[in-house]
């Protein structure tokens, strides 16, 4: 329940033309986000790759490339467009103690970056300098959660949206809370007369503790095989990133004792994340009698000699059940939250993410979900699809950021 600073959601009247830079990882995007006034907004990008290299190099040298990425974006404008001011909101997808909506400091680097001189600086400034040094007019005024700017980038669309959630290779969610109920929150000048602020709910780490949600023991395998142990194991019963993978223990238990795959499984079986979420995915569209697809990624994919009906029908299943409960948690997550809120009247969800845009069934199961336990109120809980909080978003919280 992090306190993200953001006191102000869009009403869909703003306009005008605001910048976003997305840093997620190995790539990172360049975005104008250009707001019509009428809940609509028009998207350019650029996106680049970084290097192992710039992993490693100073981290003067690191702000300094993305400066120069912004510059090349711009320039393609045309010479005025080197010369306006903007608003840029920075999604910075590393773990960062954030004291302001413009100043975090970084705690420290994954994902292979190792940057000198940013671990326990503030990124914003450091960012900001890069951008002097370009002679770029770029004021960075929002340092951004791509959670928190789902929800703001669906509130534009749809002004009634007070909940963001991603439903994809991660899991987060974010609500708008009373300003009288986040008591760890100090306000600032900034923030004093705000009446409701935006929280980071870091909902994967929901139940860490494990003493709410029922487990079995592929989920607790899954988390001590998989990274951070004991750390965001609710994400690790819903996301994309976990959930091939417990299909993949059940089937290699099942294989032992010669329940299914009677020919043999497969040392491709056997390794690490061989089984994607994406098969799941296949395999649960697999409408045809002999579920041909089925035998496709089974005997295909994943090298398992022969396989019969009976075996295909079993992998279907335990697809079902696995995607099923990942839906209903992310509902029963979305329940709580709306309850919480108290707006069992009226609330719009912007969601989104790979699995609740691609995975089949999923949107439905959460909706069944929701009626089995809201009841009636769930009729007036709406799930819409929401796309590009690191960018549309950002780019959202950076023009709102000095508005009070």
């Amino acid at each position: 329940m992090i306190p993200s600073h953001v006191v102000n959601r869009p009403n869909g009247k703003e306009s005008g033309s605001f910048l976003a830079l997305d840093l997620g990882g190995t790539n990172f995007r360049v975005c104008e986000v250009v707001l019509d006034g009428h809940s609509g907004a028009r998207v350019r990008q650029s996106k680049h790759t970084i290097s192992e290299a710039q992993k490693a190099a100073p981290g003067t040298q690191l702000f300094d490339f993305f400066a120069d990425c912004v510059y090349k974006f711009l320039e393609e404008g045309g010479p005025s467009a080197l010369t306006k001011s903007y608003k840029l909101g920075f999604t910075f997808s590393f773990a960062v103690d954030q004291v302001a909506i413009n100043k975090g400091f970084l705690i420290l680097w994954n994902k292979g970056f190792s940057n000198s001189g940013v671990v326990g600086a503030d990124v914003v400034a450091l960012l900001q300098a890069a951008f002097k040094r370009k002679k770029l007019n770029i004021a960075v005024t929002a340092l951004v959660n791509d959670t928190i700017g789902t929800l703001m980038s669906h509130a534009y669309i749809q002004p009634s949206t007070r909940v963001g959630v991603i439903l994809g290779t991660e899991t987060n969610a974010a609500y708008v809370e009373k300003m009288e109920n986040i008591t760890k929150y100090k306000a600032t000048d900034g923030t004093a007369e705000a009446k409701e602020m935006l929280i980071n709910m870091e909902w994967g780490a929901f139940d860490d503790e494990q003493i709410v949600i029922p487990r079995n023991k592929y989920d607790h395998k899954v988390d001590r095989t998989m990274n951070a142990q004991g750390k965001y194991t609710f994400e690790k019963l819903i996301s994309g990133m976990y959930l091939g993978e417990i299909v993949r223990f059940v089937l290699v238990d099942l294989c032992k004792t010669g329940e299914v795959f009677k020919a043999g499984g497969s040392p491709e079986l056997n390794k690490a994340h061989s089984f994607e979420t994406a098969f799941m995915s296949r395999i649960e569209r697999d409408h045809t009698l002999d579920l041909s697809d089925t035998r496709t990624v089974l005997e295909d994919m994943l090298k398992i000699p022969r396989t019969t009906l009976a075996d295909r029908r079993l992998v279907k299943t335990l697809c079902e059940l696995v995607g099923k409960r990942s839906a209903r948690l992310s509902a029963a997550g979305i329940a709580a939250v709306v309850t919480k809120m108290n707006k069992l009247d009226g609330c719009t969800v912007g969601i989104d993410g790979s699995l609740f845009e691609l995975y089949p069934h999923y949107s439905n199961r959460m909706r069944d979900a929701l009626r089995e336990i809201l009841g009636i109120s769930a009729e007036y809980i709406v799930l819409e699809q929401a796309r590009d909080g690191s960018g549309q978003g950002a780019a959202l919280i950076a023009a709102l950021a000095d508005k009070a």
